[in-house]
């Protein structure tokens, strides 16, 4: 497996992946979120291959006081073979290069097994509401 940053070639790749792996949402439209991604840090959207495919994904934020995780995803044939680990550990570097003190993520409820993947590599409930307003109707 090798991992890489996300180039626009792997954009049909990556929305086929988020939807095999139940991470799109009637709100957002992958598409765009993968174009406000580039826009913004393209150093911090990446994919994990198993030779010419794409078996996962992850995007990376950083907003100068904490870093922030979205669409990890791993392709449901490759789960358990370390491939959203390797992912995270590769977040987990890039965020450290930049000096962000702590990683938040957020997971939707009743998703047990995302909860259970990120406790197994040590991440914690913050005991927090998250909150959100939409500024834009299509995400």
């Amino acid at each position: 497996m090798e991992i890489r940053v996300f180039v626009e070639a792997d954009t049909d790749a990556v929305v086929d992946l988020w939807h095999l792996a139940d991470l799109t949402h009637p709100n957002n439209d992958p598409s765009l979120d993968i174009k406000r991604k580039m826009n913004d840090s393209p150093w911090g959207f990446l994919v994990a291959m198993d030779g010419k495919t794409i078996i996962g994904s992850i995007m990376v934020g950083y907003d100068g006081h904490r870093g922030w995780i979205n669409y990890l995803a791993c392709h449901p044939n490759h789960r358990r073979h370390g491939v959203a680990k390797s992912l995270m550990n590769e977040a987990k570097k890039l965020l450290i290069e930049r000096g962000c003190p702590k990683i938040n993520l957020q997971v939707r409820s009743g998703n047990e097994s995302a909860v259970k993947f990120y406790e197994s590599i040590g991440y914690l409930d913050d005991n927090v509401t998250s909150f959100g307003l939409r500024l834009n109707p299509d995400n």
